[in-house]
């Protein structure tokens, strides 16, 4: 075997072993048993958020599972497979075998990086809210663009994406939306989108066709589940009722349905505008405690939010990633300096290389300014 591919293949059998690690393979066995057990029970369903969560955690367990068989199993054939080829002096064997092995050490190092979503709420769903930045319709039209871009990427991923609330721009876009993604690891992947997003392009609504700047803000923190114990004080909260925007005519809302929450302490102000007023107070209650939990993660663990703390005002300074339309096409992160010419498709969600590369960074422990030096 030729060494490069001795290479390969030890690369695979590494990232096995942290996948290994990770799902802890020698209880896995047993663990989804258990599962299996619970969902048996005739009871399960009698609270629906505890079983959805406990469906879901089952089958991540499978998914690792087999993901971890799955990689084991095509290491060992197509190893076996080179090894008969140059046995037999077939060079035809051996290339199909040796690319399928550099094939499966793309797949497996990528399923290492999605090991590494192991922080305390990385398999959450989440919250992302989006704020147009300074700059009028150009800004709201480019937050806009990126709530699209977000709303694709999750679609992309099979995730469900629930829009909480929104405030339309007065001509193009949106001055603020906020949306509930919910899917495995929604806000292990979503964390590293958390800054000051700046685009630059040929406005479309400057008769001169002139070159635009705009910036718009991306704040996302985990939906918190019923494992984590958040406390609001009632004396700290002011909880205000307005009139939902409507269709308009007859099918106007005309309640005061939608609710908003502010937390005196920390000034956050969080909305929900569904039909049902008590379907509100849970949405923007559970809104609240994960924005207060977000605030509990980032004390703990600066360095790894450090996107989050320095996030500042929607404005020059404080990008993390540049989107460039005009004079050329680049797409680039200031965190990691990982680019793409293909702006087309990172705003059309195509957005895994940008996080899986902040993740990495993340996981090296290195800081924004050790990664730019």
């Amino acid at each position: 075997m030729r060494a490069e591919i001795q290479n390969t293949v030890a690369e695979i059998e590494k990232s096995l072993e942290l996948l290994a690690q990770r799902m802890d393979w020698e209880t896995a066995q047993h663990r989804l048993e258990e599962f299996n057990a619970r969902v048996e029970d005739p009871n399960l369903w009698d609270d629906p958020e505890a079983a959805q969560k406990l469906m879901r955690d089952r089958q991540m367990l499978v998914d690792a599972m087999e993901t971890y068989e799955s990689i084991k199993r095509d290491l060992s054939d197509n190893v076996e497979m080179i090894e008969l080829g140059e046995m037999e002096d077939d060079a035809e064997v051996v290339k199909d075998a040796e690319d399928a092995l550099k094939t499966l050490a793309a797949k497996a190092a990528k399923k290492e990086l999605e090991a590494l979503l192991d922080g305390e709420a990385d398999g959450n769903d989440t919250f992302l809210e989006i704020n147009a930045g300074a700059g009028g319709t150009e800004s709201c039209d480019w937050a806009g663009m990126l709530a699209r871009m977000y709303v694709r990427w999750a679609e992309k991923k099979g995730y469900k994406v629930e829009l909480q609330s929104e405030s339309a721009g007065e001509e193009a876009g949106i001055k603020s939306a906020t949306y509930k993604i919910s899917g495995p690891n929604a806000y292990g992947w979503l964390k590293s989108e958390s800054g000051v997003h700046r685009l630059v392009r040929i406005s479309p609504f400057d008769s001169a066709a002139k070159r635009h700047t705009s910036f718009s803000s991306v704040w996302v923190y985990p939906v918190v589940d019923d494992n984590i114990e958040i406390e609001v004080n009632p004396a700290d909260i002011r909880i205000d009722t307005y009139r939902s925007s409507g269709a308009g005519g007859q099918h106007v809302n005309t309640t005061d349905s939608a609710v908003r929450i502010t937390h005196h302490p920390t000034g956050i102000v969080v909305t929900s505008s569904e039909k049902s007023q008590h379907q509100n107070r849970d949405i923007a209650m559970k809104a609240l405690k994960s924005r207060l939990y977000q605030m509990e993660l980032d004390r703990r663990n600066a360095a790894i939010n450090e996107a989050h703390e320095n996030k500042g005002d929607a404005g020059w300074g404080n990008q993390i990633r540049s989107y460039v339309l005009q004079p050329y096409q680049m797409v680039k992160d200031l965190r990691t300096n990982h680019e793409t010419s293909d702006t087309k498709g990172v705003l059309d969600g195509d957005l895994d290389g940008f996080m899986a590369a902040t993740l990495a960074l993340d996981v090296s422990g290195k800081s924004r300014a050790e990664a730019q030096g």
